[in-house]
């Protein structure tokens, strides 16, 4: 039975940024749809730029996200004994020679053949020296003179290269290790890997790669180049538009099935419904709702999206994810319930993580600071006889809305003074600010321990005016 395989292969070169999640996204959602694997290979050939500290980066923004392979982390690094094997069987079956040519020497070549208006390719100098190996050597392929490579790609249909665009190019250098070419087609033969999904930046590279599976005897599996992601103004993505890293956006806040759905829409689309589900994700994707125009970043739109998320989620489950941002309170002081309480009266308030937490702010501190201009209007001595009121009347209070309105109400006109300026003041009085959550929200989640020690508090603070 025909199992799909697909794979991510990002280089530890630098952190996750969006585009290379949204590959990792679309090759996971392709696999999970047609219950198939989904692998994950470092390419980590390129020993001084590629990093231990990337390696745990792009695994921690990919836990993050939850795209979960099912083979894997597997290093290049460590399977070059696979890529000599490989290699040395294509020199065995003369589909590969070995190379003399020093670097010098090869931009003399270059140099030359533009100067005689010829392509700056290899000129074969070594293809019929039939030389072994030693110092200073590399392994190139022998590509054919003439004809068409044909990419039969699942989203652009059939794209034709001339075969004579092509050198002899090298898959393995002179000190041993492999090209991309060459090492990323041993990957995925061995991986079996059916499906590449991929951006098409690397369309180009694609005939080569078809060129040493044929060399090798092996189908190429199915091709999907996928458009970049571009920034606003049209050109390449980069943090000028205001992306940042995956683990960025955790850091400010984003929820990562809000990430993971705004990269979705990204360059794929099912009708006009904008929002999904991770779940309705995996059901809904597929190659043919790719649309082939460029997508375009937009960090408001994202935020848009990230607001809709922490406004719909089930408050125990942002409980979860707020955790990092409230690890300077001591809320193992709290119980969930009132936590979850607390999360309810905000969540349609707020538009990131870390918002919500400094709203939170007022909850989870035993003693409030005021802000000044807020006091200075809202806790006169004018005002002070009402809220001494509404502390002595509180232990016989119901915190239920409507009751606390029909009091508030009652208060204000009995009193004689604006219902908005007791409301305002009681506000300051418990939050320290004059914006804030629902008032009567507040106070039922609070409690009336607290609500009547903070009351105390704005009295003595009115007292000493």
């Amino acid at each position: 039975m025909f199992q799909v395989v697909t794979r991510f292969p990002p280089s530890p070169t630098g952190h996750l940024h969006l585009g290379g999640a949204r590959t990792a996204l679309f090759n996971w959602l392709f696999a999970r749809h047609y219950q198939g694997k989904f692998i994950l290979r470092f390419e980590d050939t390129d020993q001084e730029r590629s990093k231990p500290e990337y390696v745990t980066s792009i695994l921690e923004a990919l836990k993050w996200l939850g795209l979960d392979w099912d083979e894997g982390p597997y290093f290049q690094s460590q399977r070059l004994e696979l890529y000599h094997q490989f290699a040395q069987r294509l020199l065995e079956e003369g589909k590969a020679y070995y190379c003399e040519c020093s670097k010098e020497l090869l931009e003399e070549k270059k140099k030359k053949r533009l100067e005689l208006g010829l392509k700056p390719g290899y000129d074969k100098t070594c293809r019929d020296k039939n030389l072994g190996p030693g110092e200073g050597r590399a392994l190139r392929i022998i590509t054919p003179d003439i004809g068409d490579i044909v990419v039969e790609d699942l989203l652009r249909g059939r794209i034709i290269f001339s075969a004579d665009e092509i050198d002899d190019f090298i898959i393995l250098r002179s000190d041993k290790t492999p090209t991309y070419q060459f090492a990323v087609v041993v990957d995925d033969i061995t991986m079996k890997i059916t499906h590449v999904i991929r951006g098409d930046d690397h369309l180009s590279n694609t005939p080569k790669q078809i060129l040493i599976y044929k060399a090798l005897g092996v189908n190429p599996p199915f091709f999907a180049h996928i458009p970049m992601v571009l920034g606003s103004d049209g050109a390449r993505l980069s943090k000028r538009h205001g992306a940042r890293s995956v683990l960025e956006y955790r850091e400010e806040g984003y929820l990562p099935y809000a990430l993971i759905n705004y990269l979705a829409r990204l360059g794929w689309g099912y009708g006009d419904e904008e929002y999904f589900s991770v779940k309705e994700l995996i059901e809904k994707f597929s190659l043919e709702r790719i649309n082939l125009a460029p997508a375009r970043f937009d960090s408001d739109k994202l935020l848009a999206v990230n607001t809709y998320w922490i406004k719909n989620s089930p408050s125990e489950v942002l409980l979860e994810h707020l955790l990092p941002f409230l690890k300077d309170y001591s809320i193992f002081r709290f119980s969930k319930e009132y936590l979850i309480l607390a999360i309810e009266t905000i969540k349609s308030r707020t538009k990131t993580l870390k918002e919500m937490a400094e709203m939170l702010h007022f909850y989870l501190v035993e003693e409030i600071d005021y802000e000044e201009n807020s006091a200075r209007k809202y806790l006169t001595k004018a005002i002070g006889p009402y809220l001494e009121r509404f502390f002595l009347d509180l232990k016989d209070l119901s915190l239920e809305e409507q009751e606390l309105e029909s009091y508030f109400k009652n208060l204000a006109q009995t009193s004689g003074i604006k219902l908005k300026d007791l409301a305002q003041a009681i506000r300051v009085a418990l939050t320290g600010k004059s914006v804030s959550p629902g008032l009567f929200e507040i106070i039922k989640v609070l409690g009336k321990e607290r609500v009547e020690k903070r009351l105390k508090k704005a009295l003595e603070f009115i007292k000493n005016l």
